[in-house]
């Protein structure tokens, strides 16, 4: 047969062409590649399977406490940085500015985060949009969240100078963390909520860290007496 394919291929120069071709289109994946192909991966143990080109990706579903969870963090950090803005023209303690300056830094983009997760799923980014009000006739936020301080605690912070400062925000800040570690905890402890994968990184995340920060703060109350 060796002998038959070259005494071809010494009468037709062509011919290796031809096998050349054969062979690429015997072997070349038979998908068109303007489409997209999108695979589903299957469970533990089985196969995954090829979706239609129409499949389009889709939010995960959530359930009323995830929103109202955001929400009602998103006003209770606002709270935490507005204390924090306290500290520069209240005391020279830089460890404090310094926790300072990273609790409003991490809260910040927090709040950026939780009104563009509102925002994607088409909802309301503030209790008050919702019809939930977050104010009380005086003006001032309502303590609607867990932890947050009372009106007369944040009149008392701004009021305070240098050791006095210290010791109001430190044991003011520990409370609203507190707070904030108890709003988490509602919120996975409700059926069906906190299952959104965003959410819950977020959730577990602010969790994890409030706690080490409570734990630095207790320290440096301590070393205040």
């Amino acid at each position: 047969m060796l002998c038959g394919m070259l005494l071809a291929a010494s009468a037709c120069p062509g011919f290796f062409c031809s096998i050349g071709l054969f062979s690429s289109a015997m072997w070349a994946p038979q998908t068109d590649p303007a489409k997209p192909v999108v695979v589903q991966p299957g469970a533990p143990g089985k196969p995954s399977r090829t979706l239609p080109p129409s499949t389009r990706a889709t939010l995960p579903p959530r359930s009323q406490a995830d929103v109202q969870f955001m929400q009602g963090m998103i006003m209770h950090h606002a709270q935490a940085v507005e204390m924090t803005a306290l500290i520069g023209s209240r005391t020279e303690n830089k460890e404090l500015r310094s926790l300072g300056s990273r609790i409003s830094s991490s809260q910040s983009d927090e709040i950026r985060f939780m009104k563009r997760w509102l925002a994607t799923r088409g909802e309301p980014v503030s209790m008050a949009m919702a019809g939930m009000p977050d104010m009380d006739r005086s003006g001032h936020a309502m303590a609607l969240m867990p932890g947050m301080l009372a009106p007369e605690q944040m009149e008392a912070l701004r009021e305070a100078k240098g050791t006095e400062f210290d010791r109001l925000f430190l044991t003011g800040m520990i409370q609203h963390h507190g707070g904030a570690l108890t709003m988490v905890k509602d919120l996975f402890d409700t059926p069906g909520a906190g299952q959104d994968a965003e959410l819950f990184n977020f959730a577990t995340d602010a969790d994890n860290t409030q706690k080490a920060e409570i734990r630095i703060m207790q320290t440096m109350l301590e070393q205040q007496h």
